[in-house]
């Protein structure tokens, strides 16, 4: 049985790109079938195995109020069973082919993939497209699996502080995107979900033209889509209802939070607003804060931890940004505080190094070492079938153009060190920074209605 996982920002992974690449999104065969199901091929004949992967448009963000995390919820009921195929019988199928298995829920998306012999395409096909339009949700089965999400929640967010603060951050930060809420949901909405709101959101949402196919391997593009079109082909599409739109509202000041709960240790987070490739006006700001990121963060002889980890300022420290998020999204820096020094402390010297992003522009030889790594980082993906469907699937389902993917390399070179400049004066301001805080206490007098927030990757 796959192990669901919520998608914690994959980004800086997969957002790092290239020089030899086994394919490209130039490559790609695109069609889209009648009945609204867009169907993406990439042949890669270096191993006699394919990857198979289903996009819905649909995350947490698209959650209304009383049931958040239900897209989390229903990607776990999506293997509990058909009309023609018992509770885990898929997995045990792809299990006895050889192949595995696993789904993921973030925040922009919810996914499916199975990973086998090339041979054996059809055979995943004909039992994913049958999910897809035969689902079943059996009260017995359900009751049993939010059991498991429940479990998952306290193992992940209960009785993870950092988890935690992440969670409070988030909710701080935003007020009306759908990016408030964590991916696992709220414990109350957790325990109040129905059958009836699973069925809602399958009715809703997992429809054909609500969907995206990859299929990257071993494989004839002609004869993936002639696959595509007799098993999924046959699933009927349904009206979608529009998004109602959750735009965030404009920040005015800085945002604090603190939480005060057991933990070994403080901890301090800082969020940017800041635009992702998908709301930026010019793709140029998405790609130097991708760069600045790696400057501050990108590996052990980046900023962060070469001048105040190594220099003994901090105990540890990082920094992340989602360039392919569906909505504005947060630029964080976060840090740990060495035996007996403040948050204080720790915000100030955080903030002196954004603030040196401001005022003194990177040295040119720094930015081009950041820049080949980050380029490199995307070779060794695309290395893999699975993220090379990956990234095709999160560029197609925020509201991209597949073909952008290509186009990351060239972006990440073309920034200068005015970008870089440019971008932290932009963004890193108070008016649109929220600072969230853990300070270790003796007894949980804070109760949070916890759970995660990132990228959740199943099974």
């Amino acid at each position: 049985m796959p192990s669901h996982r919520l998608f914690k920002p994959l980004v800086l992974a997969f957002l790092l790109a290239g020089l030899v690449t086994p394919a490209t999104a130039a490559e790609v065969h695109e069609t889209t079938l009648d009945n609204g199901l867009k169907v993406l091929v990439l042949p890669d004949e270096r191993a006699p195995v394919v990857t198979h992967q289903i996009w819905y448009k649909v995350g947490s963000v698209d959650e209304p109020g009383g049931i958040t995390g239900i897209a989390h919820m229903f990607e776990h009921m999506m293997f509990k069973g058909t009309e023609n195929l018992g509770p885990g019988e898929f997995s045990d199928i792809i299990a006895r082919l050889g192949g595995e298995e696993n789904a993921f829920t973030g925040r922009d998306f919810t996914g499916y993939y199975q990973t086998l012999a090339a041979n054996e395409l059809e055979t995943v096909m004909r039992w994913e497209a049958d999910r897809m339009a035969n689902l079943e949700i059996d009260p017995e089965e359900f009751a049993r699996e939010k059991e498991v999400v429940k479990e998952e929640w306290r193992s992940r967010v209960r009785d993870n502080p950092n988890a935690r603060l992440n969670q409070l951050l988030y909710a701080t930060a935003f007020t009306s995107s759908g990016y408030h809420h964590p991916i696992i949901g709220w414990k109350t909405d957790i325990d109040a979900y129905t059958v009836e709101d699973l069925q809602r959101w399958y009715r809703e949402h997992y429809a054909p033209n609500n969907a995206t196919l990859i299929v990257v391997g071993d494989v004839e593009p002609p004869a993936v889509v002639e696959l595509a079109e007799r098993h999924y082909g046959k699933v009927a599409q349904r009206a979608l209802s529009p998004a109602k739109p959750r735009e965030e509202m404009t920040q005015h000041g800085l945002k604090r939070a603190n939480l005060g709960i057991p933990a070994n240790l403080p901890h301090l987070t800082m969020g940017y607003k800041v635009p992702s490739l998908v709301t930026a006006a010019e793709a140029r700001t998405a790609y130097a804060l991708a760069v600045t990121s790696g400057i501050l963060a990108g590996d052990s002889g980046a900023r962060l931890n070469n001048d105040l980890v190594r220099a003994g300022k901090l105990s540890a420290a990082s920094a992340g940004y989602n360039l392919n998020a569906r909505e504005t999204t947060l630029f964080t820096v976060d840090a740990t505080p060495r035996d007996g020094q403040s948050l204080d402390e720790v915000e100030r010297l955080l903030r002196e190094q954004i603030e040196r992003l401001k005022n003194e522009p990177v040295e040119k030889d720094e930015l081009e070492r950041i820049k080949a790594q980050v380029v490199a980082s995307d070779v060794y993906q695309r290395d893999s079938l699975f993220y090379q469907g990956m990234k095709l699937g999160i560029y197609e389902t925020v509201g991209l153009d597949y073909r952008l993917a290509d186009r990351f390399v060239a972006g990440v070179r073309a920034v200068t060190v005015d970008d870089v400049q440019a971008v932290a004066r932009e963004y890193f301001r108070d008016d649109g920074l929220t600072i969230a805080t853990l300070e270790p206490a003796s007894d949980e007098s804070t109760t949070l209605p916890s759970p995660t927030g990132g990228i959740d990757r199943v099974h």
